[in-house]
């Protein structure tokens, strides 16, 4: 049976406003479960490498439950932060026979 993992999703949202009218945020903590994580194909490497100059560690399998917006997002995988390259990927729910239809890629951050 496939397991995914729980990963931290950095959601960075505004808070308030400072003293001169500023906007003020925060980075607020979201777990999502069942997140199966994988070392990029080597493909994927260069591919996105080529697009975006961003060099790919880790694709992200999302849960199709799952809504969260993971566009140029902070996310914590066993501790170490990474960085969300472009948009997910988004399958048809009903063209995928187990529990993920998003996948996205993840690159070092820290």
């Amino acid at each position: 049976m496939i397991k995914g993992m729980t990963v931290i999703l950095l959601s960075h949202e505004q808070s308030g406003t400072d003293d001169f009218g500023a906007p003020v945020y925060t980075d607020q903590e979201i777990s999502v479960d069942d997140v199966l994580v994988s070392p990029s194909a080597s493909e994927d490497i260069a591919e996105k490498m080529n697009l975006t100059g961003k060099k790919a560690v880790y694709t992200l399998c999302i849960p199709k439950k799952d809504k969260h917006d993971w566009e140029n997002k902070t996310v914590v995988i066993s501790g170490k932060k990474y960085r969300t390259i472009g948009q997910p990927q988004h399958y048809i729910p009903d063209n995928v026979p187990l529990r993920w239809n998003d996948k996205i890629e993840v690159e070092n951050y820290e």
